[in-house]
């Protein structure tokens, strides 16, 4: 099978002929994104970070676009625009839903705190059975 033929390795599986692999430089996929090129979600996150400048209380201030959005579907939503309620309440909805980490604080209730209380006296108990 291997016939000497002036390689210096071997060729099967995963290991074609030098003479086949890609050359250094050469992509596999000439004609594929342009490397360089940014994908959609970067797109939409660099549109919704550029500034604009709004006039709030006769004044003008620079805020994102994102959050220029935001307050409009707020002042929408405050106006009974059903549909602006609805995208906002879906959005609050959304965020209060996220776990969050846990605080330092317990989450139990009173009566929690009690049986866990129990628990550990009893295995406290138990333990100092063994003890001798």
């Amino acid at each position: 099978m291997s016939r000497d033929t002036g390689r210096d390795y071997e060729v099967g599986y995963g290991k074609p002929p030098r003479n086949t692999q890609f050359k250094k430089g050469q992509s596999g996929n000439p004609r594929g994104r342009p490397s360089g090129s940014k994908n959609l979600a970067t797109l939409v996150s660099v549109a919704l970070n550029e500034p604009v400048i709004v006039v709030e209380n006769g004044g003008r201030r620079k805020i994102t676009k994102r959050e220029a959005i935001i307050k409009q579907l707020v002042n929408r939503s405050t106006k009974a625009d059903w549909r602006a309620i609805k995208i906002l309440l879906d959005i609050v909805r959304e965020i209060e839903n996220r776990v969050e980490p846990e605080t330092g604080e317990s989450s139990f209730s009173a009566a929690d705190e009690k049986v866990i209380e129990q628990m550990k006296a009893r295995w406290q108990a138990k333990k100092g059975d063994f003890d001798v």
